[in-house]
């Protein structure tokens, strides 16, 4: 295996730990990893360089492709790549691979989780009725007997199936693979269903979660009709994307009392801004889209973009590339990656 000059595109200052530091120690010494800085001359930076690893594909800028022109692969250390300037790098005959959905399946489910149950018991009353010395109220609802409807059986819908199965959820999924009912029993899911079907999960479910990537034709997924086809009093998860719902029309469904709540991770437009008329309603419990920012997912990434710097030093194909069309690789479970269990410096490629 040769040494390769790998270019690692940083996160903003408040996030470089631990970002930063696990691709250094994922990529050990065995190649030569340098840390772009945006106040030197970014032709120089990029001269001979074999891979960049670009945090959240968010760093990447059409510039940087311009002068790219050793690059064999730029790894984004993330899953989607909506805001990845993807037609243009492969343009410049630059092949492009993402970090795939398993490695922040299962941080994201546990957020799903949490909105569920936060929505449930009515969280923001609670935390007002305390402050203001208001005891044993509200009266809460349990998930447990509710239907879970999960648009998308993904990494992400798989892992949040079986966490709300164990809580003795039924669940039910529309995906645009044929899932075998072997998977289908492995995470507890009554039934997988086509695209074709998602009105029908809509109005059987009582949480619906979506788990989709955002496409031009996923886009608005969530609509004012299909809000409508919801049951009166269900809740809508979101730790996806945030285009993936008409948010107007999520308003005017919470607003109006159709909807009980929502739990929402992302929106359209990020910072959403605290005038954002979603966030100042009491039935909604929001995050600022840090569902997959876990220590582990840096680690897993981390592990996994070190896996694919090491494959094209070996001569092999790296793994989820982004072919032609633009579709994410889909894994039922993560490839044979030893490396994520090996401590930094040893030899992944073996």
């Amino acid at each position: 295996m040769k040494e390769l000059n790998v270019l690692f595109l940083p996160p903003p200052e408040h996030l470089r730990y631990p970002w930063q530091d696990d691709i250094v120690s994922a990529i050990g010494t065995r190649h030569h990893l340098s840390i772009y800085d945006s106040s030197l001359p970014m032709q120089s930076q990029f001269s001979s360089v074999d891979v960049v690893i670009d945090f959240g594909g968010s760093m990447g800028t059409d510039a940087m492709a311009d002068v790219a022109s050793s690059v064999s692969l730029w790894q984004v250390l993330g899953n989607g790549i909506d805001h990845f300037n993807l037609e243009y790098f492969r343009a410049k005959n630059i092949r492009v691979a993402n970090c795939p959905g398993e490695n922040t399946g299962i941080p994201l489910a546990e957020m799903a989780v949490m909105f569920m149950l936060q929505l449930a018991r009515g969280w923001h009353t609670a935390e007002r009725n305390l402050r203001n010395d208001v005891m044993y109220a509200p009266i809460g609802s349990e998930i447990d007997g509710q239907t879970l409807g999960l648009v998308g059986f993904g990494a992400t819908g798989r892992q949040l199936a079986q966490r709300a199965s164990a809580f003795g959820m039924r669940v039910i999924a529309v995906d645009k693979r044929n899932v075998p009912r072997v998977e289908q029993r492995k995470y507890g899911v009554a039934q997988v269903r086509g695209p074709e079907a998602l009105d029908d999960l809509l109005r059987e479910s009582d949480f619906v979660s979506l788990h989709l990537h955002l496409t031009p034709e996923t886009r608005h997924t969530i609509n004012a009709r299909r809000l409508a086809l919801m049951k009166r009093g269900g809740f809508l998860i979101n730790v996806s994307r945030g285009a993936l719902i008409d948010e107007q029309a999520l308003y005017e469904a919470l607003s109006a009392g159709h909807l009980g709540g929502a739990g929402l991770d992302v929106f359209t437009s990020e910072p959403p801004g605290g005038a954002n008329p979603l966030i100042l309603l009491s039935n909604v419990v929001a995050t600022p889209h840090i569902a997959g920012l876990t220590f582990g997912t840096s680690k897993r990434r981390a592990a996994f973009a070190a896996v694919n710097v090491d494959r094209i030093a070996s001569g092999l194909e790296p793994l989820g590339l982004i072919n032609t069309r633009g579709d994410i690789a889909v894994f039922s479970s993560l490839p044979d990656l030893t490396s994520l269990n090996k401590e930094p410096g040893d030899n992944p490629a073996g």
